[in-house]
């Protein structure tokens, strides 16, 4: 569980510095931008490091990047409608839950993960 939260809060930390900008900062010169979201998305790697070190061995590698990928995708979601205003549209859902039936098959069923 402490891989799932600091997954979460580093996906809000990066979703605030790959996103964030696009709202307020367009009179920005790029390389504040730029020099700003670095400085953010630093948080985002002192959790995303470890949680993945924590995750791995209970996780596998490609569980924990699809973990990653749903929770990045779900926290955009929330991000881009509230934060940035844009509507939810029936072609967006779609593609998320083919992303989300994705994540299903990998955690449904046992890998052989044997080399």
């Amino acid at each position: 569980m402490n891989t799932i939260l600091l997954l979460l809060l580093s996906n809000i930390f990066m979703t605030v510095a790959w996103y964030g900008h696009l709202k307020y900062g367009h009179d920005w010169a790029l390389w504040k931008a730029i020099l700003l979201s670095w400085g953010i998305a630093l948080f985002e790697y002192c959790l995303a490091v470890p949680a993945n070190r924590l995750g791995y061995g209970y996780f596998t590698g490609f569980q924990l990047k699809i973990i990653q990928e749903v929770i990045t995708l779900c926290v955009f979601i929330i991000f881009a409608i509230f934060f940035l205003k844009e509507k939810l549209a029936w072609n967006y859902v779609a593609a998320f839950f083919c992303l989300g039936l994705a994540a299903f098959f990998a955690f449904a069923f046992k890998a052989d993960v044997s080399a």
